[in-house]
């Protein structure tokens, strides 16, 4: 009687230990996909305020129409990448194609603020200069969103490909989820020039 009750309590303590795997799997998983949701509400809003700064702008800049035009193209690119990989995060092809997008629109951006920037008049408007401040600020939210995001992903595929969490990883699907990461330009990384002259 007693090899048994040592059998069953050995096969019990081994079974709770997988169960333990499980579940810290899926709690991983399930704050991953949370913080991508950060990340997705702080979209949104910089979404949202792309278009009333370019409405406001465009008194201002009618000749300057192709980097108008490209920003918004830019925003609702970005904003349909985001659509889509909010209904996946961590999903490789949907977090390539929301940083390609947001590359892009980061690129169209910085043109557009360069344009702004060259005309006084813009600088002065308060209503201007205070989205420019909100996307700003949207900006390091953004940041900071997908840092947490890029963490806790981190953690959660290193506990998915230790073993023996991976058994249970790929017994119930538990996916590599993918990191979201800035597209810079080459230009980008080089160091700026400084002169002191």
């Amino acid at each position: 009687m007693i090899p048994f009750i040592v059998i069953v309590v050995i096969i019990a303590v081994i079974v709770f230990y997988f169960v333990g795997i499980y579940n810290k799997l899926v709690a991983l998983r399930n704050r991953y996909l949370n913080a991508f949701k950060q990340i997705d509400v702080q979209l949104k809003r910089r979404y949202d305020l792309i278009p009333n700064l370019v409405e406001s702008t465009k008194g201002y800049l009618a000749h300057e129409r192709g980097t108008l035009d490209e920003v918004i193209k830019a925003r609702n690119n970005a904003f349909s990448a985001s659509n889509v990989a909010a209904a996946n995060p961590g999903n490789a092809d949907a977090m390539n194609g929301l940083t390609k997008a947001e590359g892009i629109l980061g690129g169209a951006m910085g043109k557009f603020i360069a344009v702004v920037e060259s005309y006084p008049d813009l600088k002065a408007n308060q209503t201007i200069s205070q989205l420019m401040e909100e996307i700003t600020t949207t900006e390091n939210r953004i940041s900071f969103a997908r840092q947490a995001y890029n963490d806790i992903v981190a953690e959660y595929n290193t506990n998915r490909e230790q073993f023996p969490n991976s058994i249970i990883a790929n017994s119930f699907n538990f996916t590599a989820a993918n990191l979201l990461e800035v597209m810079e330009s080459p230009e980008e990384r080089k160091a700026p020039k400084v002169s002191f002259q």
